[in-house]
């Protein structure tokens, strides 16, 4: 069952900074661009990458990602000889404990890697919105002769604190690593997207185990350590759309931008599918009074207001006289009639009574009090409720901080 590469995704999340979403589920569960969850974007990439076996580490409220991702079909990871893995922490003999790192997560699973005796290993992250084929990394990691490849993009410079940041010689050998530095020498990011050697790694994740003043971190303990060490590591440089949708803003942001071709997420791209499980729902119905217009809409929406610059996940209700800018609806909400939603998230399930108003837009609110509206899912706002721009509001439609 040997297998030359196999990829480790770290979806174990609980999302945090997605606040009132992540309430119920792993932030690689939640709904993005319509049809797809963010997890499918990893899934996807490693199917067409020709990687047919990963493991997926779950922790935070496991369940809907579990049942989403079942055996692994609809991404074509359904193979006998591999395929892919849900793999929670587990007690053994000698107890167990929950993931303490992304290093550790990948220590508890080193008897499943072991079990396919793999020469390489792709570490990914279950929360980034991309396309990409890492078999042009693996070959850029067997050519180096690495120990370590990192992916790598340029970021404009003043972002450049927010990253882990590398440093390169004229090879694209990486010669330094500082996380989120406040004076960055480079403005080279790395993606959180890693492929290695397994014995060398296998042999960094035990001694970090046995260090016990590590955080038990790729970023702050392993590659460093490696570093350090002078292992053989490798940038490789990244040009297409990427985003890490950790944040209610860049998880709206991302969505916004499946709407433009100019942002370079094209998903409707048939040479590089992105797959998701098929919903069973009935077609889309847009009625006499419904008004469409750079938008996505998907399977069960049932449409009778405006929508426009928006993304509606499947069975969404627009009612007449509604209407629907710059927001991200959820699948199952309800938007009554006569409702405005401007600059919005919605979770899964919401209700909007009639007559409400949900967000505003940008230039009619003073910046300083200016911000997205976020309703946690199976939120329900009375008819002719107002909800000012910025606020976010729990199950009970109560306003909760940011």
């Amino acid at each position: 069952m040997k297998k030359e590469c196999i990829a480790m995704l770290l979806a174990g999340g609980q999302g945090s900074r997605l606040y009132v979403l992540t309430g119920d589920m792993a932030k690689p569960a939640v709904p993005f661009g319509g049809k797809y969850r963010i997890i499918d974007f990893p899934l996807s990439n490693c199917s067409n990458s020709g990687i047919d076996t990963v493991g997926v580490l779950t922790q935070y409220r496991p369940l809907e990602l579990n049942s989403y991702i079942g055996s692994g079909q609809p991404w074509d990871l359904d193979v006998t000889t591999g395929g892919v893995h849900i793999l929670p922490p587990y007690m053994g003999s000698k107890g167990g404990t929950w993931y303490k790192g992304t290093a550790n997560a990948i220590y508890q699973n080193i008897g499943f890697i072991d079990m396919y005796d793999p020469e390489y290993v792709v570490i990914l992250s279950g929360d980034h919105i991309y396309k990409m084929d890492y078999s042009q990394m693996i070959t850029r990691h067997k050519e180096a002769n690495a120990a370590c490849t990192i992916s790598v993009m340029e970021v404009p410079w003043d972002e450049a604190p927010r990253f882990g940041i590398m440093s390169v010689n004229d090879e694209d050998m990486i010669t330094e690593f500082a996380e989120k530095p406040k004076e960055p020498k480079s403005n080279l990011a790395s993606m959180g997207i890693y492929v290695f050697s397994w014995k060398v790694l296998r042999q960094y994740l035990t001694d970090d185990e046995a260090d016990p003043t590590s955080e038990n971190d790729f970023g702050k303990n392993i590659i460093p350590g490696m570093l350090r060490d002078g292992q053989r590591m490798a940038a490789y440089r990244f040009e297409g759309y990427w985003k890490d949708v950790g944040t209610l803003e860049s998880l709206w942001d991302a969505n916004m931008d499946m709407l433009s071709i100019e942002s370079g997420l094209d998903v409707a791209d048939e040479s590089w599918p992105i797959y998701a499980r098929s919903l069973s729902a009935p077609p889309a119905f847009l009625g006499r009074t419904a008004v469409v217009k750079h938008s996505a809409f998907n399977r069960g929406s049932y449409i009778n207001g405006t929508v426009e610059n928006s993304v509606l996940s499947p069975d969404v209700t627009v009612g007449e006289g509604a209407r629907v800018s710059y927001s991200v609806v959820l699948p199952g909400t309800v938007i009554e009639p006569g409702a405005v939603v401007e600059y919005a998230i919605l979770g899964e399930g919401c209700r909007v009574g009639k007559n409400c108003r949900v967000g505003a837009a940008p230039e009619t609110t003073a910046p300083e009090s200016w911000g997205l509206t976020v309703l946690a899912p199976h939120c329900e706002l009375a008819d002719e409720r107002v909800v000012r721009p910025g606020v976010m509001l729990d199950r009970a439609g109560e306003e909760v901080s940011k």
